[in-house]
Order: C-alpha cells, then structure tokens, then sequence
C-alpha cells in the first residue's frame, strides 16, 4: 500500500493527458496539509484533490467537494494570488521519485506573463506542497520545515529548492545492465531488499513483485544468485522499465475477502489466488481505493465504544457463568444426603446410642455404605440433618437451573451482538446495534427534548446476492434483521441457512416455488458461513431447512430459532464469486 516511483509515474501520465492546457479556476485548502484544484480544459472542469498528510498522502482526481474553512488559509491566499487562472504547461516527474512538477504559467501584476513551479511530494511522513520560482527559490509550502526538524533540507521561503537523499540511489530509468548487476545486486543484503534501496521509486511491493516475476526469492542473499538468476532478474526490470517509459501501466487493486489489500500500476502476480481487480484509470483506483478503507477505518472507530461494551459485557457474564457452574457442581452431592436420611429412616432403628456411622445396603445399587453420624444426636434427628441439606441443595440446585440457562443465553445473545459488530459496514448497521444494546439495558438511553421516547430511524438493510442460477439470497446483518427476514420477509417454501451451533446471521434464499438447484444450496451455504463466527475457519458446517420448519424460541431474544430434521452441509466460508447486489 504506497504511491511508489511507479503509481506516481502512472498519476504524471494520466494528469499530463487530461489537465495539460488546462487553467486553474479555483484554489481551495479544506485541510491544513491538503488542497483541491479546480481545473477546466477542453470544456470539462475538474477537480484535483493534493494531499500531503503524513498517514495519508495522495493525488487523484475526484468528484467530491469537501467542506472549506471559512477563511482561507495563507498558503491558499497565495496560490489564489499568483495562479488562479494559470495555464498549466506541463506535469512532470524528476526521475521515478515520488514528485511532480505542475509547471503553471499566468501574468502578474503588471500583465507580464511569467512561470511557477507547484511541487508535490508524496514521501509519508515528509510529503509536502511546495510553490517555486523557476530557479527553484521556494516562494512557500503548505509545511515550513526548518533546521530544528530537519539537519538535511529546510524548507522555507527564500531557500533553495532540492531533492534530499537520493544521491545513494539509481534513477531506474537509466540503469543497465551493468549497473543493475555491479551495484544493485552487489549489495550484501536480501535480493528485494537490495532492489529497493538501490533504485529510486521502488517500493518494497514492486520489489517482491520483480523478484516473484523472475522466480527468485526476494528474501534470498544477493551473494547467492547465479549470472543465470541475475540476468533473468535484470530482464524483468527491464521490462518494467520499458511498460514506465511508454506508458503500458495496468491500474488495479488486489483484494481479500472483499477488502482492498494493496494498489500498483502493474499487474501484481505475487499475490498469488487474491482476487485482482482492474481499472480504467489510476484516478479511479485511488477514489475506490481510499474510500473503502477510510469506510472500513471509520467503522472501527465508530463501532469501538460498542464493541468496549459489549466486550466487558461479554467477560463480565463467563465470570458469572463459571461461578454458577462451580455452585452446581457443589449441588450433586444433594442426592447423596437424601439417600443418607432415607437409609437411616430404614436402618436406625438397629443403631446404639452414641454411635459415629451406620454400615447398611443401599437398597437402590445393592452395595454397602457407611453413613455418617453425628454421635450426639439420634438416627430420626440425624435423617432430618441430612434430608435438611438435600432440601437446601435442592432449592439451590433448582435456583442455579435457571439462572445458569439466563447466563447462556445472555452470553449467547451477546456474542451474536458481537459477530454482527464483525460485519458491519456501515454507520446504519451500527445505529441498529446500538439501538439492540439499548432495548437489553447494556446502554442506557439518553433523552433530547420535551417529546420523550423518539423512535430511532433505521435505514440498515440486509446483505442480498444472486445465486449463479438467479436466485435471490438475503443475509441479516444483526438479530433484528435476522428476525425480520425469517418471521416476516420468507414464506414458507423458502429456504433458510444459518451455521450450525455458533453466532452467525440468517440467510434466507427465495425459492419462488421452484426447486434450487445443488449450486444454489452451496453458495447460500458459503454466505451462512462467511458471515458468521466461524468465517476464519476452513470449512463450517451449516444447518439449512425450509422456513416453515423454523420456529422462534419460547420467550427468546430476536433472530434466536428453534427447529428439527434439518440437513447439514460442510462448506468454505469463501463468497468472493456470489454477486452482490448493492
């Protein structure tokens, strides 16, 4: 996951071909460390979002508008002043560094046309926007960076503008052969190491993909590599090399399990059975990109406070679980003491005073047990002793009973509250759940105003896909839409999945009267797995039965079932072929 020398090669092409000619008509700064350019050329206009965050630095074209603050910003006001309504000349890029250079030419204010350079670094931590004359005197930057935080470079207006540590490295666009092999591969370091750095705008990613491409261990030592394994490992560079310098770039993303684990602008083989999508554009996968991992990122943090407590919830009942287990446990020997008394009821009669046990048959297993006495008392007073400690352990054993069955389906409640945390997607999902957490008194409600108890507004829909054979599937995304679809939205005829004995949501598949073919029963049965506790696992066993068949528990929490006769399948919790209807 980087913008490397090569994605932002791509960036450099895509831009050049759609902005170059183009003037900027607005300058926004809706971030301290971001801009948005607003460009028209060729009769479109459009918008270039510059950030230089240090978790998250980007550029792309985008279609959003983000809110401005209310007073522009310095750095804004100057680009305003000298820019706004510039004509961008050129975008370039030195080398394959993470750079690029808006070359932009406007009149000042005597009316004389002159040139400024916008610099754009995206180097993490050290990104940076930075405004320059043409001989590179820094004008401003949206990050001042003097001598105190850096010893390399500052960045201030009136210094000189420069690229810092990069002279160590090749410039991958001109390295040969030679080069390639006495000094890239001369290093006494690990091969993808080596490669990336010794080369400027190689990433780690494209390392490991060079040296999958060339069959190589990346994790392999330089020194072992054959002239055979160098030269084939040069030649995939080159080719590398050749696809940058005419422009034969290949955006895509690959994914796992529906979440985007890495971008490049190459096709990335190394990841061997991950699914790899590609794009018309590397604008397009940076907006796809970011956006479904800022959601995915915003939804743990948004979900964290319910998962605290549902999380302290969840320990806090196995505590008392346990300690009530641990009293039951105590509670078995009831039926001994009653046998005690009923054995002194039968035998006492024989028992001489003082005596300190009884040695009789038990008449119910046909085996001597000796039975002990308080010597101080008689047979009929000892018998009540031990019929009074059976009627206490009874009671309590009775008490624990119940309380025990109250604490399992607590804990069982709950874990479902928390596997449905796990696939939550959006900010509804979780109003849902909370608002679940609120009806069972884990979370107090909070009242606004003088109109008492408002309704909450769900918006939250189930999951639904189409099987490979056309059949509509729906999959709950908490109990209460568990509820709903098997109580409310499935008729009788429908089909109804759910993973057998852990938390998991239902999934109902709408037969319309037909019969489902065997595809049908699999991929709803992979949905019930995916979506339940046990999507790590490499097979789950799922119960699926028609919904006429499927009754709600006595009393139960929502989306809790009881039902009989079910059949039984053995699937991977793998969905990534189930189309989904958004």
């Amino acid at each position: 996951m980087a913008l490397d020398g090569l994605v932002i090669s791509n960036i450099v092409y895509e831009l050049s071909e759609t902005l170059t000619g183009g003037r900027i008509n607005k300058i926004y700064q809706p971030e301290p460390d971001a801009l948005i350019l607003g460009i028209k050329n060729n009769r479109t206009n459009y918008k270039l979002l510059i950030s230089a965050s240090a978790s998250l630095p980007l550029i792309y074209l985008t279609d959003d508008t983000p809110a401005n603050p209310a007073v522009a910003p310095n750095f804004c006001m100057l680009l305003r002043k000298h820019i706004n309504g510039g004509k961008i000349l050129s975008i370039t890029q030195p080398g394959l560094e993470r750079i690029l250079h808006f070359h932009i030419e406007h009149l000042n204010e005597m009316g004389d046309v002159c040139e400024k350079i916008l610099i754009v670094e995206l180097m993490g931590k050290h990104s940076n926007i930075i405004f320059c004359q043409p001989d590179m005197t820094i004008i401003d930057s949206i990050k001042h960076i003097s001598a105190n935080v850096s010893s390399i470079r500052e960045v201030l207006p009136g210094r000189q503008y420069f690229i810092a540590e990069t002279q160590h490295k090749l410039n991958p666009l001109e390295v040969d052969e030679t080069s390639f092999i006495g000094k890239v591969l001369a290093q006494p370091l690990p091969v993808g190491k080596a490669i990336y750095t010794m080369i400027t705008g190689i990433s780690p990613l494209i390392a490991e993909e060079l040296c999958f491409r060339a069959s190589i261990d990346s994790g392999a030592s330089t020194k072992a590599l054959s002239e055979l394994e160098q030269l084939h490992l040069y030649r995939t560079f080159e080719k590398l090399k050749e696809d940058i310098i005419e422009h034969r770039y290949q955006p895509n993303i690959v994914s796992d399990e529906g979440t985007p684990t890495e971008f490049s602008s190459t096709q990335l083989t190394c990841y061997g059975e991950l699914q790899e999508e590609d794009f018309d554009s590397i604008s397009e996968v940076l907006r796809y990109y970011y956006a479904a991992r800022n959601a995915a990122t915003r939804i743990r943090q948004r979900s964290s406070d319910l998962r605290r407590i549902v999380t302290t919830a969840l320990e806090r009942c196995r505590k008392k679980y346990a300690l009530q287990e641990k009293q039951l446990k105590d509670t078995e020997k009831k039926d001994k003491y009653r046998i005690y008394g009923e054995m002194l009821n039968t035998y006492g009669y024989s028992l001489e005073p003082g005596a300190k046990s009884l040695k009789c048959i038990n008449y119910y297993t046909n085996e001597e047990i000796q039975v002990p006495l308080d010597s101080q008392l008689s047979a009929h007073e000892n018998s009540v002793k031990y019929f009074d400690r059976y009627a206490k352990l009874k009671r309590t054993w009775e008490a624990l009973s119940v309380q025990i069955q109250e604490t399992k389906d607590e804990l069982e409640h709950l874990d479902s509250i928390s596997t449905a945390l796990d696939i939550a997607v959006s900010e509804d999902d979780l109003i849902q759940l909370k608002e679940e957490l609120i009806q069972f008194g884990y979370i107090k409600r909070h009242f606004s105003g003088k109109k008492g108890n408002k309704k909450v507004r769900i918006n939250s829909k189930p999951f639904h896909y189409i099987s490979s054979d056309g059949f509509h599937m729906y999959v709950g995304k908490n109990n209460f839409q568990n509820e709903e679809l098997t109580f409310k939205f499935a008729t009788g005829n429908d089909w109804w999945f759910h993973a057998k004995g852990i938390p998991g949501s239902h999934v109902i598949v709408k037969s319309e009267g037909q019969e489902l073919p065997d595809r049908t029963f699999e991929e709803a049965g992979r949905l019930a797995a995916y979506y339940s506790k046990g999507r790590d696992a490499e097979k789950v066993e799922i119960d699926y039965i028609q919904k006429k068949q499927v009754k709600k528990t006595p009393g139960g929490k929502p989306g809790f079932v009881i039902y009989h006769t079910n059949y039984s399948l053995l699937i991977d919790p793998d969905i990534r072929n189930i189309q989904q209807v958004k």
